[in-house]
């Protein structure tokens, strides 16, 4: 029986594939028990509970590391998974993101707050003050034995020396640090004695920075009179109190630049305008006084009755202009009103009633006309029908000897019409005979 003889490099690879695919990646909490950052900007580290210990390793990770601010004791929260180094044959766990233990916690009541402050529009742009240029007094809040405040003065100084600060003294971390900072934005508001404050403290933790995430201060800063510069932390810490605050600095000494302006620069500045005032007002000077001598020496200040002569003139000319015109004007008014008389005889009632009986005798007398015609012609056709008439009536007839015979009021026209023995009525054109027909 042949059995396998396995080399080193193959049980570790088979160990690595197996512990891989066992465990999915999971969460891991420790101690750092040891730290190690290489220049590749990889982080190899130890953690550690009471009883054991495992190595780790995260691959670019020193950035984060930095961010967060870890170190030999820092209580973190690991993800990744356990995989083994073959080359020593260890285990070990590969970190893909780490965090200080907490900040879990912290990170979503952070989001929960920004959300909702940010729905009431505490972040608007448009409800910001500006920033005095030149305030005549700046009132800090931060704890006076920090780096902060030390680093804040000396710029403001040295920007613009003699500058007013006023620092009201307040705790930057801890359970009542929040409250305390508020009392200091309430003071300076009740006061009025500056015209920016300043809300500033060094890096730290987001659980050193927490007070400054804390609703009461943030309502606070929203609430101020007075503009709130937030200059809290390093340039990658971010609180809610830079989102509500008028301006936020990346850190304390660039608050400090912002609020004191540059004194040589001012002045500078101060001198340029005065230069450029002088120069404005001399060239004005100048041209005023050349516009006054050339206006003393033109025609009209030397021979001022010449303009009177010429306004005269412009006189006379206007006056025969306007002569002109009322003549031209009454003509043409004259004109019209002859047209409008002409017209109106043309339309008088007289004229008018004057035309219409002439109309209406010549109607009578086309009328009579049309009568005497129409009687005539009526008479003559009246004549006409009564001749007709006559040649029409029977008794005419009878009278040239003709006779009508009927029966029973019926006029015989055919001697078959006839019944036999039928009694006959014969009109004669003067009487009646009755006859009977024989067969």
């Amino acid at each position: 029986m042949n059995d396998k003889i396995w080399n080193v490099s193959e049980v570790n690879a088979v160990v690595r594939e197996l512990l891989e695919n066992s465990m999915m990646p999971f969460w891991l909490r420790g101690e750092i028990g040891t730290l190690s950052i290489q220049r590749s900007g990889h982080v190899y580290i130890t953690l550690k509970d009471q009883r054991s210990q495992v190595r780790g390793v995260f691959f670019s990770g020193a950035n984060v590391m930095k961010r967060l601010r870890l170190g030999i004791g820092s209580e973190v929260e690991v993800f990744g998974q356990l995989t083994v180094y073959e080359v020593r044959g260890e285990y070990q766990f590969s970190v893909r993101s780490i965090r200080p233990v907490g900040f879990g916690d912290l990170q979503r009541r952070f989001e929960e707050l920004k959300k909702r402050l940010s729905a009431e529009g505490l972040f608007d742009s448009d409800r910001k003050k500006t920033i005095p240029l030149l305030p005549r007094c700046v009132g800090v809040i931060t704890s006076p034995d920090g780096a902060a405040i030390r680093d804040f003065l000396q710029i403001a100084q040295r920007r613009f020396p003699g500058l007013p600060v006023r620092i009201y003294p307040a705790p930057v971390q801890g359970a009542d640090a929040a409250a305390k900072l508020v009392k200091g934005i309430e003071f300076f508001n009740r006061t009025g004695c500056a015209d920016v404050l300043v809300l500033t403290r060094g890096g730290g933790s987001m659980e050193d920075l927490w007070p400054f995430n804390e609703e009461i201060l943030v309502r606070a800063v929203a609430a101020s009179a007075i503009p709130v510069i937030s200059a809290i932390g390093h340039e990658i810490d971010f609180t809610l109190c830079d989102f509500v605050s008028d301006l936020r600095a990346p850190t304390p000494s660039a608050a400090a630049e912002l609020v004191a302006a540059n004194r040589e620069e001012l002045q500078q500045r101060l001198s340029r305008i005065e230069k450029d005032l002088f120069s404005g007002v001399t060239t004005l000077r100048q041209d005023l006084r050349h516009r006054l001598e050339k206006a003393a020496n033109s025609f009209v200040f030397r021979e001022p009755i010449h303009m009177v002569r010429q306004k005269q003139q412009q006189l006379d000319e206007f006056d025969g202009n306007m002569r002109a015109a009322i003549h031209q004007t009454a003509h043409e008014a004259e004109r019209r009103y002859a047209t409008v008389d002409t017209r109106l005889q043309m339309l008088s009632p007289r004229n008018l009633l004057r035309e219409k009986l002439t109309t209406v005798n010549q109607a009578q007398e086309r009328l009579a006309i049309y009568a005497q015609r129409a009687s005539t012609a009526f008479k003559s056709r009246l004549e006409h029908t009564q001749y007709a008439l006559e040649n029409l009536d029977p008794s005419r007839v009878l009278q040239r000897g003709y006779a009508i015979v009927s029966h029973q009021n019926n006029i015989i026209t055919d001697p078959a019409d006839i019944p036999s023995d039928a009694i006959l009525d014969i009109r004669l054109a003067h009487g009646k005979i009755s006859a009977k027909k024989i067969n």
